[in-house]
């Protein structure tokens, strides 16, 4: 799948604005995201902390589990925006991973340039997936 200029900064645009909505009393780090699936669905995200640190939520993670409640399980690309492109973290690139190792990542920030175009392979080489599960006894 091929992305024009303007669809990526349509995505980019959208996750700052969502950005604008995070919850970031703690680390004063808002992140956007925006998922695109597979039948143009768009489903934003946005980080949420909470004072006992590991409850937070990364924006990444809000956008894709807010599509898969809504039955949404193909999705052709993610774009993230941070105030400097930072990149996803581990436990978001795993939780994309179960979903498409060939789904597009825009990463950019918030000054709305694209800083990287990748994939979720690129991103988590020899990632951990449902296939690396056994079916066997599961019959």
């Amino acid at each position: 799948m091929t992305l024009t200029q303007q669809e990526k900064q349509a995505l980019i645009d959208l996750a700052n604005t969502a950005r604008q909505r995070a919850y970031v009393p703690y680390s004063k780090y808002p992140v956007g995201a925006v998922l695109r699936t597979k039948t143009g669905r768009l489903y934003t995200g946005v980080n949420v902390e909470n004072a006992a640190y590991p409850q937070t939520m990364c924006a990444e993670r809000v956008a894709i589990f807010k599509a898969v409640s809504e039955g949404e399980k193909e999705f052709e690309v993610i774009t993230v925006v941070t105030d400097n492109g930072g990149s996803p973290c581990g436990g978001c690139r795993q939780v994309m991973a179960e979903f498409g190792l060939d789904t597009i990542v825009i990463l950019a920030d918030g000054t709305g340039k694209l800083i990287k175009e990748t994939t979720v392979k690129e991103l988590l080489p020899d990632a951990f997936t449902p296939d690396h599960l056994s079916t066997q006894g599961n019959e």
